[in-house]
């Protein structure tokens, strides 16, 4: 007959560790923030440009409030400085000194002021959650904007009838131009839609952008896969019915990274590796020029012109003689371009609207902060490209163990960063807003924790441990 004893041989059962309320109400507050970045463009249609500005200052308020406080009870010499991306937070210190030689300088100050917004937001999100947590945050993001994007769909379609202007639907006098709306109802009749964001090719991006998380998260073997499958057939659905060039361009981008990246993490020895690079570089340099000399035809199929609707003969001739102007350290910051600043309103339209960026990263920074800017900037994505690439496809080790197995969610730092370097070829939006604030985050995040679910402020979540405060 068994008896109990008093020195049991383990541990008596207890409950796993719980999130505090204020961690919860922490990850809120971040999902909120993305939302601002992510979807910056449909606050600016509901409540117009001052109202979108006053929304982020207001975001980046709160997050100096919330994060000093942090470092300060951790001590400043515990925050990892060194660790910062250097590239990013140098290209962010020279668009500031740019007032000083800037053609726009009310513009730069403006703009300046939603760069530093992002930047500080996602060293903020880098310092208060974990890998799993950033990862779930993203996909709460993304489940916000497509489950917003069909009710407002569904709205307008069925309700209004008839397509919805921006800044609480005012309508201008005269002939109004389609590309004014805000939604114009196509859920129903086979048009391109846009979404709460209001632009059918930022819409196909984030959807994209969901995809690739709701797949990593399903991948991980997480909670609720079967939510996460309708999620994921909504969003297919919607970058089918956004109908975007550029992000059908960004998807077989990712899905060759994710492809290349599997077959890296199945090679058992460094010459294996080397065989699949030397493969698939030859191979990505033979497909770009077959997709350059085919490009003619293939536009034509994607039902768009050979010079990428006017972006080469309208904007980045334009674009082109201004960074004649001052080449090496540019014409001044302004990201994006402000409408109302007489340097820009009126001088690119487009189907009478004025353009609010170069449609093309490189352009773009080469002609607010020049050559320096754009070593800068190559160096920031480089970087990123360079640690996300390896965070991928490295085996897990801190020690003499090498047989710990992969985690999915490493994957989705470098086919985020292959999305935006593609889109960056016909988009500025990479180096604005969420793009910039992904780079900032996942370049931040890798190096101040290479291991998923290791490190001080990955053992709460991912290890069930008790975080200890720095003495």
């Amino acid at each position: 007959m068994a008896h109990y004893t008093k020195h049991p041989v383990s541990a008596p059962p207890r409950a796993p560790e719980r999130e505090s309320t204020g961690h919860l109400v922490l990850r809120g507050y971040v999902v909120m923030m993305m939302l601002a970045a992510f979807a910056h463009s449909a606050i600016y249609n509901l409540v117009g440009e001052i109202g979108a500005f006053i929304t982020l200052i207001a975001f980046l308020i709160a997050t100096l409030a919330v994060g000093i406080p942090m470092i300060a009870r951790r001590r400043p010499s515990a925050f990892p400085w060194r660790r910062l991306p250097w590239a990013a937070v140098g290209y962010t210190a020279l668009a500031l000194l740019s007032v000083a030689w800037s053609q726009w300088r009310g513009a730069t100050l403006i703009t300046w002021v939603l760069l530093a917004t992002v930047t500080v937001g996602g060293l903020f999100i880098v310092q208060v959650l974990t890998w799993h947590e950033i990862v779930r945050a993203l996909a709460s993001t993304f489940k916000w904007i497509l489950g917003l994007s069909l009710a407002i769909e569904l709205w307008v379609a069925l309700v209004v009838h008839e397509p919805i202007l921006p800044n609480f639907f005012i309508r201008p006098e005269g002939d109004l131009d389609p590309h004014w709306y805000w939604v114009r109802g196509n859920l129903l009749d086979g048009g391109r839609i846009q979404g709460i964001v209001g632009n059918s090719n930022i819409m196909a991006i984030i959807c994209l952008f969901a995809l690739l998380t709701f797949g990593v998260l399903f991948a991980a073997r997480t909670r609720w896969r079967t939510t996460l499958a309708l999620w994921s057939l909504l969003a297919a659905y919607f970058l089918l019915r956004a109908g975007s060039a550029t992000a059908y361009a960004c998807a077989a981008a990712a899905a060759l990274v994710l492809v290349v990246a599997l077959l890296m993490r199945r090679s058992r020895t460094p010459g294996a590796r080397t065989r699949l690079y030397v493969l698939f570089i030859g191979g990505t340099a033979v497909l770009g020029g077959a997709l350059w000399l085919l490009r003619e035809p293939l536009f034509a199929l994607l039902g768009r012109s050979s010079d990428l609707t006017g972006r080469s003969d309208r904007i980045w001739s334009a674009v082109l003689e201004r960074v004649a102007q001052h080449p090496l350290f540019g014409n001044g910051f302004s990201s994006p371009w402000v409408p109302f600043d007489p340097a820009f309103q009126g001088w690119i339209e487009d189907h009478g609207i004025t353009v609010f960026h170069a449609h093309n990263m490189w352009l773009d920074v080469l002609m607010q902060l020049g050559v320096l800017g754009g070593i800068l900037m190559a160096f920031a994505y480089l970087s990123l490209l360079w640690r996300s690439w390896f965070f991928a496809i490295d085996r897990p080790r801190w020690d003499l163990g090498a047989d710990r197995p992969y985690s999915a969610l490493t994957l989705l730092p470098s086919l985020f960063t292959a999305v935006l370097l593609v889109q960056g070829l016909t988009e500025s939006t990479p180096i604005m807003l969420w793009g910039w604030m992904l780079l900032v985050m996942f370049s931040f995040k890798i190096k101040v924790v290479p291991l998923v679910g290791i490190g001080e402020r990955e053992r709460v979540i991912e290890r069930g441990e008790r975080s200890r405060r720095v003495p």
